[in-house]
């Protein structure tokens, strides 16, 4: 039985605001302590209405703050849009703060449109030098030499070994994890175009490492898990109706559930959602159940990010306590 983990977007749905997206975060992570999840990581996204974990390193010391066992960390931080040696100091800090039990996942994507990419990066050839950023944000972790007064350090950071992951939805990433030794997590809840070629590419180049002997993968998902089937796939339209806004360059707040999508998106549109949200299960335990079997047995993943895209937080609250039930029926 492979670990399942929670992917958390802190969202802001309609008709509520930003600090109730970060106390039902709280509450969420809380739940899923408590219920025996592996992981729960939030994600570095900007001037999106609907997603209120743009400052990620804050909302995981506060998550972090609120639980006991569950490991806490980013899915993940956009690195392009900060500098190595001040993540390192940050996720140092937290890992002092909560030994054990912090992760950084690393991406190579803005998070954000391009003009907010602009005014967050300054320097529009950061994503260029995201391996190098990479293996200078694992030295800031490295143990520090006393003698050595020429190198930059990270305090907090330094001699902490918290665990580096990479994170992407296409091949670059997998290849770069691969070489460096790191565990690889690919965003297939909504874009799994590229995923069976990179997680194989990544299984077949990995290099061993201290960090990680041998190759690990985790799949992200969206679980939408109901009573009956015919009532999660009715919850499923909020998460596909703010999809289309996303496409469309009109981000909304996370919406609630429709009767019908007939009138919401054109047939091109459909077809897109089919193939970006082609790992979205939303049904009944007993229907989730077999498919999601079926994608286990067929890619193999070491570990399960499941996403929980609901607009109303106690449906929230009933599809991980059902996606925890999933988990023991598999």
């Amino acid at each position: 039985m492979i670990p399942f983990s929670v992917l958390d977007l802190s969202l802001i749905t309609r008709g509520s605001g930003v600090a109730d997206a970060l106390r039902n975060t709280c509450d969420l992570a809380q739940l899923a302590d408590g219920l025996g999840f592996h992981r729960y990581w939030l994600a570095e996204h900007h001037a999106l209405p609907g997603i209120a974990s743009a400052a990620t390193g804050i909302l995981i010391g506060q998550v972090a703050a609120a639980t006991r066992r569950i490991r806490v960390g980013a899915g993940g931080i956009m690195l392009p849009n900060h500098s190595p040696l001040m993540v390192a100091e940050q996720f140092g800090t937290l890992e002092t703060l909560f030994p054990g039990r912090i992760d950084l996942g690393l991406g190579r994507a803005p998070g954000a449109d391009q003009r907010t990419a602009r005014a967050l990066r300054r320097d529009p050839h950061a994503p260029d030098r995201f391996a190098e950023d990479v293996v200078e944000l694992l030295h800031y972790f490295e143990p520090m030499d006393e003698n050595d007064t020429h190198r930059v350090r990270a305090i907090p950071g330094a001699g902490l070994r918290v665990p580096v992951w990479l994170l992407g939805s296409s091949l670059f990433s997998a290849v770069l994890a691969a070489r460096l030794g790191l565990p690889y997590a690919f965003a297939s809840h909504f874009a799994p175009a590229q995923m069976e070629e990179a997680i194989s590419l990544y299984r077949a180049r990995f290099e061993p490492s201290e960090r990680c002997p041998r190759p690990h993968v985790m799949l992200s998902v969206n679980i939408i898990a109901a009573d009956d089937a015919t009532g999660a796939q009715r919850l499923a339209t909020s998460l596909q109706q703010y999809f289309v806004a996303l496409r469309r360059g009109r981000p909304i707040a996370f919406p609630p559930p429709h009767d019908t999508h007939e009138a919401l998106w054109s047939p091109a549109e459909q077809a897109m959602l089919d193939h970006a949200l082609a790992f979205t299960f939303a049904g009944s335990v007993d229907t989730i159940a077999p498919s999601l079997r079926d994608f286990m047995t067929r890619y193999q993943p070491d570990e399960l990010l499941t996403a929980v895209p609901l607009f109303d937080h106690a449906q929230r609250r009933h599809s991980l306590e059902l996606t925890a039930a999933l988990r023991s029926a598999l």
